[in-house]
């Protein structure tokens, strides 16, 4: 389950740049984008409704270098050393509130 989070929110945004930067909004490109991002959301509830917040958080992370990476590699997009820092911010951040402790109320 949490690797398709990961794969469905990584290829949906890719889909939907390569859509966006080549035919607009019509494309093909964009609706399996979309269609692939709505399947990321359901994966996501149904991964919530089975573990911690604390827990997705951190596994699903994962996904944000892996959006910028392939936007380098697929849409030649600019990978500043700024955003490559704030990237790993985000992950870092995310990975901390996963080591921390924590309980699972009412289950």
């Amino acid at each position: 389950m949490t690797l398709a989070v990961i794969a469905a929110n990584v290829c949906g945004n890719l889909l939907l740049g390569i859509g966006m930067k080549s035919a607009g909004v019509l494309s093909p490109f964009v609706l399996a984008g979309v269609a692939l991002l709505i399947l990321w959301t359901l994966c996501r509830m149904a991964l919530l409704s089975r573990a911690d917040l604390s827990f997705v958080l951190p596994v699903t992370a994962i996904g944000y270098p892996l959006s910028s990476l392939a936007g380098y590699l697929f849409l030649q997009e600019q990978i500043t050393t700024r955003r490559m820092i704030g990237t790993a911010f985000i992950v870092a951040g995310t990975m901390l509130v996963g080591l921390t402790a924590g309980t699972r109320s009412g289950k």
